[in-house]
């Protein structure tokens, strides 16, 4: 199922975004993924933007990681910036959902709460967060979170109240990748 999804916000931005479910087995939010794009798109300096999404399985991100990134083995998020000039971005977001299900599964979530994760991850990469270093990586788990929040998933983090999983702790010891 392939979904596209054209918005235009307030402030004349225009977000295309497109989503593919190459997968069978984890139900997925189509529109609500595409709006965590939107979301953190809206929050850059960019005008416009051509994203896709793909939500594929384990076999097929592991052989993605392998042809593109050299790494043998399936991981959670995938992402590549296809075109970038001045206010415009062009990418790909690509997440396993089979990785989600077994990574929610251990951290006490819901898979859905981790795809939703995976694309906000891959679409900081997309414009222009690190996460190698420490201080990058506070930063991209506090926008993580930030966006969660946003579409309504609260992290143990976010809610001191909170006995929950601390899912952005998982989520630190599994890498994805981007490609600049």
């Amino acid at each position: 199922m392939t979904i596209h999804s054209a918005k235009h916000d307030e402030s004349s931005r225009q977000f295309d975004i497109a989503l593919s479910n190459r997968q069978s087995r984890q139900p997925v939010n189509d529109e609500q993924l595409c709006d965590a794009v939107r979301a953190v798109l809206r929050d850059s300096t960019f005008t416009s933007a051509t994203i896709s999404i793909a939500v594929v399985d384990d076999s097929s991100i592991r052989e993605l990681n392998r042809r593109y990134l050299d790494h043998d083995w399936p991981t959670d998020v995938l992402s590549f910036v296809l075109d970038e000039r001045a206010d415009h971005l062009e990418g790909e977001v690509i997440i396993s959902a089979d990785t989600a299900a077994t990574a929610a599964a251990e951290a006490g979530w819901p898979a859905a709460a981790e795809l939703l994760l995976y694309v906000i991850h891959g679409t900081l990469h997309l414009i222009g967060y690190g996460d190698k270093s420490p201080a990058d990586a506070r930063r991209m788990r506090a926008a993580e979170e930030k966006y969660l929040g946003q579409l309504g998933f609260q992290t143990s983090q976010s809610n001191d109240n909170s006995a929950g999983p601390d899912i952005l702790a998982a989520n630190r010891a599994r890498g994805g990748a981007t490609a600049r």
